[in-house]
């Protein structure tokens, strides 16, 4: 049976449900399944388009590399990007409250079309897709797209395990 994860915007009371690509992504899978749950501040991107993020210690204890890149994520795409402390701009880290940390985890869902992962400052940032919405992506791009149009102040994004049971 695969491994699915529950993704939830918790004040908006949205959630989705993520099967893990366990064949494309294995070490990513491994690795974020083991650190299961996850949460912290919702934000939605500013330049690659329809993603809602947040940002969490990395918890890996040796960090996965690429395995399954893409910089042109799709509807239903929950992505791992990595970030070292240098990559990110100060005021950034600061605002998104990770300015101590030798570095982070930036773990996404995309709920639109035409993404593409391309910096400014830095080029390229390609993702690790390591799992894909199977149930609820309607409703959750809505709830998406709210955090878009109203702002995301007291959103949580929410990653935890999902039993079938």
């Amino acid at each position: 049976m695969p491994r699915k994860l529950r993704i939830t915007l918790a004040k908006r009371g949205v959630s989705c449900l993520a099967e893990l690509l366990e064949k494309e992504a294995p070490r990513t899978c491994d690795a974020v399944w083991a650190a299961l749950p996850q949460a912290g501040d919702a934000q939605h991107a500013k330049y690659a388009r329809n993603e809602v993020y947040t940002m969490v210690p990395r918890f890996a204890e040796q960090e996965v590399g690429l395995e399954n890149p893409t910089v042109t994520p799709i509807p239903g795409d929950v992505v791992y990007f990595s970030f070292p402390g240098g990559m990110l701009d100060e005021e950034f880290k600061q605002d998104k409250g990770v300015a101590g940390l030798p570095g982070v985890i930036d773990l996404a869902i995309f709920y639109g079309r035409n993404n593409l992962l391309l910096n400014g400052d830095v080029g390229w940032v390609p993702g690790n897709v390591y799992a894909t919405i199977t149930e609820g992506l309607d409703v959750m791009a809505q709830a998406c797209h709210d955090v878009w149009r109203s702002g995301s102040v007291g959103e949580r994004l929410v990653y935890e395990r999902h039993s079938e049971a």
